[in-house]
């Protein structure tokens, strides 16, 4: 077990609790341009990717493009959802006040969306500038490890000395890319398919021990 000197958190269904409201907006979205999709579905198949992995996805399915104003509209509809009830995850309050190690945030999400998503909850003072990371800012998403490797640059820390805390697949499979130990969350995925994973826990009451145990 290798010490830790940065933690990676993934901010949709780790740090806000975002991840049904943006899988029932994605799913009625491209049910309604014939892509049926239920809640579940969008779940499994698109957590943790891209909007740019959504498109890619349903081209290769379908053969078919979505619209040019598709990422705007979800964004539209996503921002209003956010406004009306997006909360903290249980518990994330409690671990970032706590935690003793320097953290940062690495998402699939936009800028944009990351920033709303920490002002709504109320966590955007836990979160400088400088420690907000986006897909946007590098080529490749998860589960490519592009993004968590460029935090770790940016923080001059080595890769082999940062722990991620995911609860996608496509998390999970980045971080084990970029050489970094990383943590599950098991709130909606199931644990087997979090398996890449040093470990899984299912309450954020359970984070700060196991990191401590890392120090």
């Amino acid at each position: 077990m290798r010490s830790v000197e940065l933690v990676i958190f993934d901010n949709d269904g780790v740090v806000v609790d975002s991840e049904l409201l943006a899988n029932r907006v994605l799913s009625d979205l491209l049910t309604e341009h014939g892509h049926p999709t239920t809640v579940e579905e969008s779940i499994r198949t698109y957590m943790g990717g891209t909007l740019a992995s959504v498109h890619a996805m349903i081209r290769e399915r379908s053969g078919m493009e979505l619209p040019a104003d598709f990422d705007n509209s979800y964004h539209q509809r996503l921002f209003e959802a956010f406004s009306a009830d997006l909360r903290p995850v249980k518990g994330i309050q409690s671990v970032l006040a706590g935690l003793e190690l320097p953290y940062c945030l690495a998402s699939s999400g936009t800028l944009d969306r990351i920033v709303r998503s920490l002002t709504v909850t109320g966590l955007i003072d836990y979160f400088s500038e400088d420690r907000i990371f986006s897909a946007e800012q590098v080529v490749n998403g998860k589960p490519a490890p592009d993004l968590f490797l460029h935090a770790a640059s940016a923080l001059s820390v080595l890769p082999s000395r940062c722990v991620v805390v995911e609860d996608s697949p496509n998390g999970v499979a980045a971080a084990r890319a970029a050489g970094m130990q990383v943590l599950g969350y098991v709130a909606l995925t199931p644990a087997e398919r979090l398996a890449g994973a040093d470990a899984t826990f299912a309450s954020m009451d359970e984070l700060l021990p196991r990191l401590k145990n890392r120090l």
